[in-house]
């Protein structure tokens, strides 16, 4: 197929990226191509080897996934498209015929680690971890040999000739990982009235209250902020940027109104896109914050200046 009809994912196969980007009815027509690792599942898209990229960016439990931040926040600007959120839970993958007190290594990402933890300290205490590039690499290693367990999804078991010894397991609760489908910059999509916009942004100068004013720019126009993660800009100790989730559609003027608030008082913004929520959640809007009322407030101060107020 062309690069037009490719998506790229976390990979190798049998990782929970790859059962959320199977979610999109899409990918029934497309390639899709696993990667060694988020930069070079984005890198193909910028490199125009790919369409689109499917990569984690948030879990419920650990937080934002630091690679996906990064590389949205540096390079050639990229753009989300759409949003996948996919409950997680993990089973323990090892080679047939192994018991768990034969288990003396595991392996898994480093994001399903606080997830399992408690789980590992009660049933696996002695058990050595190391990271793994992804948990379906962790299951190619205990394939492999290097280690005894690998806690990815149990549908990788088959992938890998592995058996899922334990399944269902979670320390927490409902626990979802949330991703996101990237592409090259372009038109973003109409609003559906349950959009999420995000952006990353560089503060212009630090003194005291600086994030402060930036976010009024979202509380003022009741805009709510749904996510917000500082990430160090390698720029020395104490340089970061902020990478923000926010209820609404740039097409919402509210929220228009904050992507220029912040490109007046920001050093830089790197507008991220604006798409559909994963779950369809409409938001509350304030009073005096809705389209109309700023199209009001607008021809108000129109008729102030031509002395009609």
């Amino acid at each position: 197929m062309s690069p037009a009809s490719r998506y790229t994912y976390l990979g190798p196969e049998g990782t929970f990226t790859e059962a959320a980007l199977r979610t999109l009815p899409e990918t029934a027509t497309r390639e899709l191509v696993p990667m060694v690792s988020v930069p070079t599942a984005l890198d193909a898209v910028r490199n125009e080897e790919a369409a689109a990229a499917l990569v984690p960016i948030e879990n419920s439990v650990e937080g934002g996934v630091t690679a996906t931040l990064d590389e949205l926040a540096r390079g050639k600007p990229l753009m989300i498209y759409r949003e996948v959120l996919l409950p997680i839970a993990f089973a323990l993958l090892v080679r047939p015929g192994t018991t768990l007190d034969e288990v003396k290594t595991v392996t898994g990402h480093p994001v399903a680690q606080p997830q399992v933890r408690r789980w590992t300290a009660e049933h696996l205490p002695d058990a050595l971890w190391e990271s793994a590039a992804s948990n379906a690499d962790g299951a190619r290693l205990v394939q492999e040999g290097r280690f005894d367990g690998a806690f990815a999804g149990e549908f990788a078991a088959s992938t890998y000739g592995l058996e899922p010894l334990v399944t269902d397991i979670h320390d927490a609760e409902n626990a979802v990982t949330r991703f996101v489908l990237v592409g090259r910059p372009a038109r973003p999509a109409a609003p559906t009235g349950a959009d999420k916009t995000s952006v990353v942004f560089w503060l212009r100068e630090d003194h005291p209250g600086a994030l402060l004013e930036v976010l009024q720019e979202y509380s003022s126009r009741g805009v709510n902020m749904m996510r917000i993660e500082s990430r160090p800009t390698g720029e020395g100790i104490g340089r970061y940027c902020f990478s923000v989730d926010c209820e609404g559609h740039v097409q919402d003027r509210r929220v228009g109104d904050v992507l220029m608030g912040l490109k007046r008082a920001c050093r830089e913004v790197r507008f991220l896109g604006s798409y559909p929520r994963a779950d369809e959640v409409a938001p509350s809007l304030r009073p005096g914050t809705t389209d109309g009322e700023f199209v009001a407030a607008a021809d108000w101060l129109s008729r102030c200046l031509d002395g009609r107020a």
